[in-house]
């Protein structure tokens, strides 16, 4: 009979637990204002973790950053053959070559064919001379070396 009882109360319906997940960040005492309750992910979604200085991710930010190479100290490490004012002054060549090479990254950013423009240019809404040709229509891009071979095997006409 006791066996008969516990296996009966195994399926009795369990009282519903946290149905929401709704902080209240109105205390109970103060029933002047009242706001409606707002999901911990709606108030974790709708922060704005970048508001005090949101353009910092943005591309081209580290000139608006304070970055420097550091100066050399008594106990800086400086490779051997170099005195401290020629490593120094490698140093900041280094850098002076970063700042150029992000400057002009960022220069290039945002940089776009307007595919209409490309498409019109191209001729392909009018002739299709473009499918004959050695590219076949396709835009090729410049390499940074010749992956052509020797000099005396130019592909080139």
């Amino acid at each position: 009979l006791l066996s008969l009882l516990i296996s009966a109360q195994a399926f009795v319906p369990m009282e519903p637990g946290r149905s929401s997940t709704s902080l209240n960040a109105i205390k109970k005492k103060a029933p002047v204002e009242k706001k409606e309750n707002i999901s911990i992910f709606r108030r974790v979604a709708n922060m704005d973790l970048f508001a005090p200085k949101s353009t910092q991710n943005d591309y081209g930010a580290r000139n608006k950053k304070d970055l420097s190479v550091g100066a050399l100290s008594k106990k800086s490490y400086i490779p051997n053959g170099l005195s401290k004012a020629q490593y120094d002054k490698l140093r900041k060549t280094e850098q002076k070559k970063k700042q150029a090479n992000y400057k002009r990254n960022v220069a290039k950013a945002g940089v776009f064919i307007d595919y209409t423009d490309w498409y019109i240019e191209r001729g392909t809404d009018t002739k299709d001379s473009w499918k004959k040709s050695v590219t076949n229509g396709h835009r090729m891009a410049k390499t940074k070396y010749d992956w052509q071979g020797k000099d005396d095997q130019k592909f080139n006409k």
